[in-house]
């Protein structure tokens, strides 16, 4: 009886594994929003988040339009890069990448200082690192394929 049962509950699991997944569409293949439209997306956020005001948001929505742009920028440069070589960067390449990134959300985090009052600042402050934190987490899941401990931000 103990052996039929247990033939029984693998029989029951190999099924439900061999069931075909769901195919999920391709991220190209899924309707994209045009980037202004991504663009109005997150003033919207931001504003319902900060409760930012109308000149808040005027000047907000400047500095999301470049952050768009220098994006598909540099993920259009990326695509080219991949595409042409397969080459690993030197050391000194990925330096100066790194360099020139972090002195961009230097310049950025002023920028923003500037426009949001200090109570504001702090929230989005707040955000940009759980969200930050939270992408770090699903990467490594995704890379790994298993969940990843990871510890306090503080």
């Amino acid at each position: 009886m103990k052996k039929l049962f247990i033939v029984a509950l693998l029989v029951v699991g190999m099924t439900s594994f061999a069931q075909e997944k769901e195919a999920r569409p391709e991220r190209a293949q899924m309707e994209q929003l045009t980037p202004d439209q991504r663009n109005q997306l997150q003033l919207k956020k931001m504003t319902l988040e900060l409760d930012l005001n109308a000149s808040q948001q005027k000047e907000m929505s400047t500095i999301i339009a470049e952050q768009s742009t220098k994006r598909e920028a540099k993920m259009a440069e990326r695509k080219a890069t991949k595409d042409s070589a397969k080459k690993q960067p030197t050391s000194d390449e990925l330096f100066a990448k790194k360099s020139q990134m972090l002195d961009e959300q230097i310049v950025m985090k002023k920028r923003i200082k500037k426009i949001l009052s200090a109570d504001q600042y702090k929230k989005w402050d707040e955000m940009k690192g759980n969200k930050h934190h939270g992408m770090k987490k699903r990467m490594m899941h995704h890379k790994n394929k298993k969940p990843v401990e990871t510890g306090n931000k503080k």
